[in-house]
Order: structure tokens, then sequence, then C-alpha cells
């Protein structure tokens, strides 16, 4: 069965199975892949159905993390066909940061309510780069990895807030050694489709975005019991059933282990100086499609999260798709990995959120359901940490950086206006 065609809607499938999901049930593979061709109502019902589930077990709080997002280096091994962020030693805007500008952009960031620290950094640069080798080299280390985790240690002792790093892959030596300085970690899935790494695909030639090494980072971090963040990128080349058996490993990983406590949903943007600059965008309606998917294959009990500010015009209608959170924003440093997309002012999305008829609050980088189980989840020294920085709700003690704006009252739920037919 090839997903998206009409004639492989059966009469009754989607009311069936939407009903499934009303009842508690998790969408199978048949059933997915028959939701893909919904429009019109048939959208606007699966859209529906992924809403209330997402009420029943979240109601109407939708959160975010208040970041300082560090680029920590740019190098990177990988050539992605879609990114902007990875950096040769000898191109313009190169950039491996010390620690001091670390800390400087951190401390700025706490002034402003920040509680998460994210970490990017381009996959094991040391590889091919003989340059990130004597960086590392005149600081004592082998590899980026054990520079980031310096970094950690120094953003945990000198600032008390909470790093989230985004390293890459790895193995267990090196997850077991950061979870000792990261509450929570991440790593994006993007997609199991191996068609990707061909020739003009949007892997080739990136040795770290082969889905096998990269499921296996994530099957690593379940054995550790390390809160982990994960998703999938749209639109780079997948098509409907690679990316639904992409949030299928996903949640057959966390079934096993326990530990995804967030999956990404995010559109892919062509920018003018990426390989994939004539591919078209993920549409608005794939990705409500998409996040609507998501929450009934994932359940009503995982963080689903869309980013604002790769939607500036409409962004709110992902809360009628079923997400319950709005990522790491932050009120001080740009979106690196997408840096021609602002992030929404605070304010703004206090307020699309409350017209949606959402509360917005603040979380840490770690969410509450594995705060609460933190002798399980978190490394015994940083338990204190994270207890500085939340209330007993396990979110951001006094709301964070809200806690200056104006309270607005939540508005009834609106329509989803302007789907395709």
């Amino acid at each position: 069965m090839k997903p998206g065609r009409r004639s492989d809607i059966q009469p009754g499938v989607i009311s069936h199975a939407l009903s499934d999901c009303l009842q508690g049930k998790q969408l199978g593979r048949p059933e997915a892949l028959g939701l893909v061709a919904t429009r019109g109502d048939e959208l606007r019902a699966l859209l529906a159905a992924a809403a209330e589930v997402r009420d029943r077990y979240k109601g109407r709080l939708v959160t975010f993390s208040p970041k300082v997002f560090v680029p920590l280096t740019n190098l990177c091994r990988d050539f992605c066909g879609y990114c902007t962020f990875r950096k040769a030693p000898d191109e313009a805007g190169a950039k491996t940061m010390t620690l001091e500008e670390v800390l400087c952009v951190v401390n700025q960031g706490k002034l402003l309510g920040c509680t998460e620290v994210l970490f990017s950094l381009g996959d094991k640069p040391e590889a091919i780069y003989p340059a990130m080798k004597q960086f590392l080299a005149e600081r004592g280390h082998q590899r980026t990895l054990d520079y980031l985790y310096e970094a950690c240690r120094a953003v945990l002792d000198e600032t008390g807030l909470l790093p989230h790093s985004n390293p890459g892959v790895m193995g267990q030596g090196y997850l077991q050694r950061l979870k000792e300085v990261n509450p929570s970690m991440g790593l994006m899935l993007e997609s199991v489709s191996e068609r990707l790494l061909f020739p003009g695909g949007a892997h080739n030639n990136a040795p770290d975005k082969k889905p096998a090494v990269r499921l296996r980072t994530l099957e690593l971090a379940g054995k550790l019991r390390l809160p982990f963040t994960t998703g999938i990128l749209i639109g780079i080349g997948e098509n409907w059933e690679e990316r639904i058996d992409s949030l299928l490993a996903i949640r057959e990983l966390h079934q096993r282990y326990g530990h995804i406590q967030e999956v990404i949903v995010q559109n892919f943007r062509a920018k003018p100086t990426i390989p994939m600059r004539a591919h078209a965008d993920a549409t608005r309606d794939d990705m409500l499609k998409t996040i609507a998917l998501a929450r009934l294959i994932l359940g009503g009990e995982m963080n689903i999260q869309a980013p604002p500010n790769l939607t500036p015009d409409g962004y709110e209608l992902y809360l009628e798709a079923g997400i319950n959170d709005w990522g790491g924003v932050s009120p001080l440093t740009p979106d690196f990995i997408n840096p021609e997309a602002p992030w929404p002012a605070l304010q703004m999305l206090q307020e699309k959120s409350a017209q949606a008829g959402f509360e917005l609050r603040a979380r840490l980088p770690i969410y509450p359901e594995y705060i609460h189980q933190g002798d399980k989840y978190i490394a015994r020294l940083l338990i204190p940490y994270v207890e500085q920085l939340c209330g007993a709700d396990g979110l951001v003690k006094d709301n964070g950086p809200l806690r200056h704006l104006p309270l607005l009252s939540h508005s009834t739920t609106p329509s989803v206006p302007g789907l395709s037919r």
C-alpha cells in the first residue's frame, strides 16, 4: 500500500481509528498509513482527535524552556544537505567557543531568567580537522566530547543553570560521563530512511546520520536512564511511510526504556546557501498532519513539541494538532541552526497561546515527570541543581522570565482555518 492515495481509505477506517485513539489505543502502522490521505473535514477530525488526546493527559497547559543557545563549535565532520550551521576551519564564521565566552553568554541569560543552557555542536570535528585537534590538545583533551564535559561542568559550577547537550552520536562511556553534568540530553533521529544516505540525498556524506547509528545512541541512553529529547525532521526527502516508521521507532524505544521525554516535529526550511536550496519547504498542512499522527502514535503522555520560530505565521495552529510544548525559546541568543528564523518574543508567545486557550508555563530542560523520579533518572550530584530551579510542580520556580509579564485570560479554542481540501 502506498500512503496518500484516496482510494486506500476504506469506509469507516478513519472514524474507527480515531475512536480507538480516544479510548486510549495508540495508532498502529496500518491505521497511521490509512490516515495519511485525510484532508478537509477528515483532516479536521484527525486534528480534533489528537488535540482531545492531548487535553486528556496534559490539559490546557503549554510549556517552553527559557534557554541560552550555546554553539560550542560549528565544526563538523558531517555534510548534510540542509545545514547552514556546520563550517570548516577556514570558512567565514567558523568558531569554537572558549570557556570564558561560554560563561559570559550564560551569565547574561541567567539575568534574563533562563534556566537551560543548550549546547549544540558538530559531530566529531577532530576526526577530520587538525585545527580542532590542536584546539583540544591545548586544553588537555582528545575529543570534542571531553571539552563539552568541561564546559557543562563550568556552567553548573559557575552559574547553576542546567546544561542540555546535543552533541551527536556517541557510545555508552560518553553518555554515562555526560549524564553527570546534564540532567537531560538530546539527539534528533530525523528519519529512519536509508534512502536519504544515497547520492543526492539529504544525508549523503553524513556518516553520523545513519539511522542505525542514531537509534543505537538513543537505545544506550535508555539503558542508562538518561532523559532524552529526540524527534523527526520532515520535508527532507522522506515519504510518509518513512515518516511514520520514524515515529514508530521512537515509540518502540520508549516502550522498552521509558526515557524519551519529548519528541520534536520539525519542518525543513530551504535556505539560499545550502545544497537543498531548491527543495520545497514542508507545508503547514504537512506539519499539522504529522503532529497529529505523532500524538496518536505516541499517545497522550508523551510531550510533543514543534518550534514556533520555523512557522512565524500561524504556529499557534500546532496547538490544535496536539502539541503541548514550544521547545526552547531564548530571550537572548538566536537559533544558530536556523539563524534566519528569530524566536517569537515571550510576550507574543504567551498571547498566542492564551488566544488559543492555553496557559504558557516555563519548564526546565528536564520534564517534571522525570524530576519527580529524580533518584531513577538524574545523577545524584545534579539533583540539588534541579531542585534549586524548580517548584513543587516540577516547572520553573515562579515561572521564570514570564513572571514579569501581565497575566492573560485563556480564550475559547478557535477552529483551524485554511486547511487544504
